[in-house]
This record gives C-alpha cells, sequence and structure tokens, in this order.
C-alpha cells in the first residue's frame, strides 16, 4: 500500500500528493487533444506520462484530485511558489468532469489555505481563447491585471515561424490587504 498524503478534504474531492497507481488516470487526460489545447505541451504518450508522472510525484507543486465517491484522479492543479510570497495557480481536468465545479471546489480550499499560511497574492496566466479557464478566475475572485498581446510561442508553422500569442494574467490578493 503506498503511503498517501492528503493535503486537504473537501466535501466531495482529497487534494493530495500524486502516487505511482496514478498513471493511468494521467495518461487519460493529459493524452486528450482537447484538454491539452491551451497548454504549452501536446498531448502525452503513456511513456511520457509514466516520466511526468515521476517528476509529480517528486514536487510539491502539483496536487492530485481525487474524486472521493470513485477514488478515480480526474485532475490536477498546480501552485508553483514565486517570489514575493506569491504563487502561480494552474489547473487541468479530465474532460469527463469538466462543468461540474471540482476545479472551481480545489482550487478554492487550496487558495484558502494558502493564504491562510501566509501568501500574499496568488496569480495566473492563460490564453484569451480559452474562455472556461478565464471564467473560473473571475468566479474564483480573481481580477484580470493585463492584456499581454503575443508575448509567448510554444509552437512553430511548417516555416519554422512562430506562432505567437496573447497571455491574460489575473491575480488574487490574500483577503485583507
Amino acid at each position: 500500500m503506498e503511503k498517501e498524503e492528503i493535503l486537504i478534504e473537501t466535501e466531495r474531492l482529497l487534494l493530495r500528493r500524486y502516487r505511482e497507481s496514478d498513471l493511468q488516470d494521467l495518461f487519460e487526460y493529459l493524452s486528450d487533444p482537447k484538454v491539452v489545447e491551451y497548454e504549452p505541451y501536446k498531448p502525452l504518450s503513456l511513456e511520457e506520462t509514466k516520466s511526468n508522472l515521476e517528476w509529480r510525484i517528486g514536487t510539491e507543486e502539483m496536487v492530485a484530485v481525487e474524486q472521493k465517491a470513485s477514488h478515480k484522479m480526474i485532475g490536477n492543479i498546480y501552485l508553483g511558489k514565486r517570489d514575493f510570497a506569491s504563487l502561480e495557480i494552474g489547473y487541468v481536468f479530465h474532460r469527463d468532469h469538466w462543468g461540474k465545479g471540482y476545479a472551481r471546489e480545489s482550487c478554492e480550499a487550496l487558495m484558502q489555505q494558502a493564504f491562510a499560511n501566509g501568501i500574499h497574492r496568488i496569480y495566473a496566466e492563460c490564453d484569451p481563447q480559452n474562455s472556461s479557464s478565464w471564467k473560473l478566475l473571475e468566479a474564483l475572485g480573481f481580477r484580470r491585471e493585463a492584456h499581454f498581446l503575443q508575448n509567448v510561442f510554444f509552437w512553430k508553422d511548417q516555416n519554422g515561424e512562430p506562432i505567437w500569442k496573447d497571455t491574460y494574467v489575473y491575480a488574487k490578493l490574500a483577503p485583507g490587504t
């Protein structure tokens, strides 16, 4: 039996560290082109997912989101430590679990804990075309602070030219600040 570290328990979810037995659940959503459409990586093969899972197990910045009822790992939250008592947040969920409030429920719980532990600011970057993502951020109380024009590219076209993308930056300050 693997040692499991539960970070937070919500009404429907367990927010925990990754474990080796998450491989199939992780592969199910990281191999889905629709799920990773706005991510800086292409759908992953099983081998790539194995390597990615090893990284996730070894870092405290990735939080696995497990559905209590099914014991299935349905997504993840990224909480990257940044300078000045700040965190960067991100999330990726299995497509079958979109629109059910799981991302909101898990983000709210992790943000509440982070602010209680002295974090001053949490921010997120997202593609302006990913309306589901920025609408979630707004529902979580984040404010859009910037719209960077053609500031990043992840891919190149057939001629080797960058495919530039815009970025929205959202942030939320600790309560009372």
